[in-house]
Parts: C-alpha cells; structure tokens; sequence
C-alpha cells in the first residue's frame, strides 16, 4: 500500500528507487499520494470555464499529466515533484481542452478582433496600450470591452500555460515555465530556448503592473483569485478582469512577436 511505502522511506528514496527500477507498485502509490494535487490542479483550471466544460473531465484529463510527470520525472535535478507535475497536469488538462475545440466562432473571432486592435495600436503608440485607448479602437465603451475581455478569456487557453516549440516537435516548452533540464538538447535548441525565454519574460514585464502581478501571484505563488483579491485589496471579480486582460494582452503579445522569430 502506498501509506506503508510511504512510511518505511522517505519520498527522495522512493523516486531514487522508481527511476532505477520503474517499479509499477510505487508508479502507482505516487499516482494516489498526488491525486489531490490533480483535483487541485482542475479546480483552478476550471474557474471561468463555461458550464459544458465538467469538473470530473478536467480531473481526467489531468491523470494523464500526473502519469506523465511521475514517468518523466528526474530525482536528481533541483526541481521539487509537486512543482514539476503541476506544470505536467495543466499542460496536459489544456492540451485535451484544445483539441475539444469547444470555443464558439464569434467568442473566436472577436479574440482575434481584440489581439488584432491590441497589435496595430501598440505598434502606433510604441508603449503599451491601455483599456480605453483598446476600447475606443473597437468603438465600445469600457464597460462592454470588460465584460468581452472576460467572455473571450473564459474561453482562451492562453494564458501562461500555452506550449511553444523550439528546436524539435518533442521539444515542449511551457510559457510559464520550462522546468526540464535542456542539458540533453544541441547547444542552438539552447540557444533558442533562452531567446524563447528572454521574449516572454520581456512580454509578460510590459504589462500593466497591477495586471503583471495577478500573474505572478496567481501562477506563481499558486494563490486564488479570493487570495490575490485580498492581497491587493481589491474584489475577486476584479482580480478576474485583472486576470483576463493580462491573459488577451500576452495573447496579442506573443502571436505577434511568435511570427516573427518560430
């Protein structure tokens, strides 16, 4: 049983042992140590999300990331297993939501209205753009861009949890965080790989700092948006429009510069 594994050797034994031996009796009492951690995982992921999209869909699709982690994961780099399987759990929650395609044509095609608008305006003023200079673009009100920056968010799997490619098509690499180790890549996927880096982090430092820090604080230090909300004084429901805009803004950000430089 997996509490007597857990028991009789520490966790860090246990992985030592797991990558030499690939033991199905501890893949599986790792799979029930962190299930919770799926359900967590969903849970976060399903916040926003339109009705038809099911919690327990979510939980499943995110089994298939925890299976990935603890295959994948190596005991010897720096890296803690619950930080590593998070990433490994959201990506692949996002990969099945993806392929769903669930997203309705107009909630699509006003996203590329609004990352187009963001684009154009942002090359004109040479500084980031704000909401009402975007609104005003699109000839709406503040109000109606708000609350159709939350419609097209709630349907977007952007966010910090989108996947770029570099180098090779096994070569994932996650927007908010590339945890595995490129030692065993050529040195130019390296290369690449920084530049990758470097150009989402500059993407993400020229957001608007109330929005740059719900990111930070909502991806990072995993807090809720009740949390962040509290932290920054302010309600949870603009937390979300804080979360959203931040969201459509690195989408405009990234499709554009990712055609310039993949």
């Amino acid at each position: 049983m997996a509490i007597s594994l857990f028991e009789q050797k520490t966790e860090e034994e246990l992985w030592v042992e797991f990558k030499k031996t690939k033991s199905i009796q501890l893949r599986d009492a790792f799979i029930r140590q962190y299930m919770p951690l799926v359900k967590y995982v969903a849970g976060k992921v399903a916040v926003g999300m339109p009705g038809n999209v099911e919690f327990d869909d979510l939980v499943g699709f995110g089994q298939f990331g925890l299976l990935d982690a603890i295959n994948k994961f190596d005991p010897d780099k720096n890296v803690k297993f619950k930080t590593y399987a998070v990433t490994r759990i959201r990506g692949a929650i996002f990969d099945e939501l993806r392929q769903m395609d669930w997203v309705p044509r107009s909630i699509r095609q006003k996203s590329r209205e609004i990352e187009d608008t963001i684009v154009e305006l942002e090359s004109k003023l040479g500084r980031t753009a704000t909401d009402e200079e975007i609104a005003s673009a699109m000839n709406m009100s503040l109000a109606d861009f708000h609350h159709t920056v939350l419609k097209v968010s709630a349907t977007s799997i952007l966010s910090l949890n989108d996947v770029w490619y570099s180098g090779e098509d096994s070569d994932r690499m996650s927007i908010g965080d590339s945890i595995e180790s490129p030692s065993s890549l050529n040195p130019d996927v390296i290369v690449e790989r920084e530049e990758i880096k470097r150009v989402i982090t500059e993407a993400i430092n020229e957001l608007p700092e109330k929005e740059k820090m719900v990111l930070v604080l909502y991806y990072h230090e995993d807090l809720t948006f009740k949390e962040i909300g509290q932290v920054l004084q302010v309600s949870e429901s603009r937390i979300s429009q804080l979360h959203a805009s931040a969201n459509t803004r690195l989408r405009a950000k990234l499709t554009n510069i990712r055609k310039g430089i993949m």
